[in-house]
């Protein structure tokens, strides 16, 4: 139960996307360059707050079916317009073009509570790294996390804090977990 409190109290992502969203990238992103390396030794350093002896474990991404959260595409004024999220303009007459009357995913089955065009949905709709770092600026690395919280903010906000929902992402995200 320790990751549901751990993941209750952390920040929204919403702030760090739209900040990463207003920003332009510049066209050619170099790719990522490790540290140079000095000659000097250094001792690693070492995480140890998971107790026990054991090493921090971080959540591990994963969709869980029966959500949807993400199909609401109109969530409100908390989170990024399309014109904050996208620079191409064909991006943003798309996505709004799949907002329906009451906010969701014109191609969401409220019944059955999927996509029905989901191995031909926009990349927009993916939640992948290179999609985040080309949409968002996240670094690949911290794919995981931010994804993670993202789909927590999102999930709150449209299921609530208590739904089923946020349980399920949870446990999946948490039962994954990397070492």
């Amino acid at each position: 139960m320790w990751h549901a409190v751990a993941m209750s109290h952390s920040p929204p992502c919403f702030a760090a996307v739209r900040a990463a969203a207003k920003k332009k990238p510049a066209k050619k992103t170099p790719p990522y360059q490790a540290p140079k390396k000095t000659t000097e030794r250094q001792k690693p350093i070492e995480s140890n707050n998971s107790g026990f002896g054991g090493k921090k474990k971080d959540p591990v991404w994963q969709c869980v079916q029966n959500c949807g959260a993400c199909c609401k595409l109109d969530k409100g004024p908390s989170f990024p317009s399309p014109e904050e999220v996208f620079d191409e303009p064909s991006d943003i007459e798309l996505y709004k073009s799949l907002v329906g009357e009451d906010g969701w995913c014109i191609h969401y089955d409220k019944s059955s509570r999927k996509c029905s065009i989901y191995n031909e949905r926009p990349y927009f709709c993916r939640v992948e790294p290179e999609i985040f770092h080309t949409l968002y600026g996240i670094d690949p690395k911290k794919f995981n996390k931010e994804a993670c919280s993202c789909c927590v903010d999102t999930i709150k906000a449209v299921h609530g804090t208590e739904s089923q929902e946020l349980e399920n992402f949870n446990n999946a995200i948490w039962s994954t977990a990397a070492n």
